[in-house]
């Protein structure tokens, strides 16, 4: 069965479709097509406060295209959020109106904690008994949100103003760094304990370049290194050297700050990376949602 997802995020746009099927009578999602359109709404909100003309009009053209995807692929159904730039940005109300009228497109805009619980709907790996938690981490361009899980069920969600345009810009204070401290050492007795699994571009690219581990994670020395080699590149290297994208070559160094900051504060040598995001955990709502609507009412 074919679902899609919208992702507005603060540095791109994702329209994502995935093939459900369930095994064991768990979903799995398996990745059909991924388009992703850099727009940076982000670095207008966190200067402005509000999305410029310039950046709206792309905004409407790419969910055009996106309508006229999804009339292509056919899915069973779909959803669409915004997340950290929008909830932001002063004339969110009209851009969401807008989209729907011209493209019948139904935008939600999520809060924080949402989006860190859709982020978590993928939770179906197998920890073992040497962790005692689950902390599911994803770095935006506009925020990181952070969802804590005791054997697959939630316990805390949290999010911060910690992205990745947001530090770029400076724009960035520093008593959200603290706030962050003080809420991840509320798991202070499980630290060293803790299974962390990180989500985002960033970390997947930073884990495929540097990650020495055969199991889709990356140590705190391998992410050191790869942040410190990263950082004495121009940009131009990056691009050309490591074969990033421009849209990626600027942020991953603040993402890996963000990412190196959370390892040390929870004491995690390791952190997970099995290639997961929003746009995957709205897949697996979206079917949840469906497969709800399906059952039979007593």
């Amino acid at each position: 069965m074919l679902f899609a997802s919208i992702d507005i995020g603060s540095n791109a746009v994702r329209l994502f479709f995935a093939n459900v099927f369930e095994l064991k009578g768990n979903p799995i999602a398996e990745k059909a097509s991924l388009i992703r359109i850099p727009l940076r709404l982000g670095l207008d909100v966190f200067e402005s406060g509000c999305i410029s003309q310039k950046k709206i009009d792309s905004l409407i053209k790419t969910m055009h295209a996106f309508r006229m995807l999804m009339e292509v692929y056919k899915p069973l159904d779909y959803v669409a959020v915004a997340t950290s730039a929008m909830r932001e940005a002063s004339n969110n109300s009209m851009i969401i109106e807008q989209i729907i009228k011209e493209t019948g497109i139904n935008v939600r805009i999520i809060d924080g904690i949402e989006e860190a619980e859709i982020l978590c709907a993928t939770d179906n790996l197998d920890t073992g008994k040497k962790f005692s938690l689950t902390m599911y981490t994803d770095v935006g361009g506009g925020s990181t949100e952070i969802s804590v899980l005791k054997n697959h069920v939630l316990l805390d969600s949290a999010s911060f103003k910690l992205g990745t345009i947001r530090i770029m810009n400076d724009k960035v204070h520093e008593e959200e760094w603290l706030r962050l401290g003080e809420w991840l050492h509320k798991y202070k007795p499980d630290f060293g304990r803790i299974y962390l699994v990180g989500s985002g571009g960033n970390i997947n690219k930073l884990s495929k370049l540097y990650s020495t581990q055969p199991d889709n994670s990356i140590s705190l020395p391998n992410l050191k290194s790869g942040f410190k080699k990263l950082s004495k590149m121009t940009l131009q290297q990056r691009i050309e050297e490591m074969g990033m994208r421009p849209d990626r070559a600027d942020v991953i160094i603040p993402a890996a700050e963000i990412f190196m900051s959370i390892m040390k504060t929870t004491q995690s040598s390791y952190i997970f990376v099995p290639r997961i995001g929003l746009s995957d955990g709205l897949i697996y709502t979206v079917y949840k949602k469906y497969k709800a609507n399906l059952a039979p009412v007593n």
